[in-house]
């Protein structure tokens, strides 16, 4: 098979970055990359178009990670409150995702997060407080603190409410079990 050198214009996943050159089936440039605007031919009169890129690129680059170190600062004072629906004794209905704590955000916080850069190992199942890792660029990576609260009312259940009032715990006599 017969391989060219490309340019890209723009990131290609599986690929490279924008303004990589890469070597690539001839096909694939000629059907794909080259049609959609996604690649130019590396030749001689394209290296300047290259080093534009480059900088381009660089620029991006630098104003991106400038921007997650601000938002990681941002982010680690702030608590993200997540209500979930319950039942009896704060039993949780399903479980709070990514996807759920990144519609939060925007929601709550103003703060729109991609779902592939929220790290949550395993979806929440319980309430309580957590802290979730994101890792927002490549050298960046933040902690947000999520609280999982129900939307309704935790009702107290009737031996915990005993306990509380130090009531003395009622006995039915048929529930005795007695050995002759």
């Amino acid at each position: 098979m017969s391989k060219t050198e490309v340019i890209l214009t723009e990131n290609v996943v599986g690929l490279g970055a924008e303004s990589d050159k890469v070597e690539v089936a001839a096909g694939y440039a000629r059907n794909y990359l080259l049609p959609l605007g996604k690649a130019i031919s590396a030749s001689a009169g394209n290296e300047r178009y290259l080093a534009a890129l480059q900088a381009k690129r660089t620029q991006r680059e630098t104003k991106e990670l400038e921007l997650m170190g601000d938002l990681k600062a941002e982010l680690e004072h702030l608590l993200l409150v997540v209500k979930v629906k319950t039942g009896e004794g704060g039993k949780m209905f399903g479980s709070v995702t990514v996807g759920m704590i990144a519609d939060q955000a925007k929601a709550q916080l103003g703060v729109e997060l991609d779902r592939k850069k929220i790290n949550l190992p395993q979806a929440i199942r319980e309430l309580g407080d957590y802290e979730v890792n994101l890792k927002l660029h490549t050298d960046i990576e933040g902690l947000l603190k999520v609280k999982v609260e129900s939307e309704n009312p935790v009702l107290e259940s009737e031996a915990e409410a005993r306990v509380r009032t130090d009531e003395p715990v009622k006995r039915d006599e048929k529930s005795v079990n007695t050995v002759s």
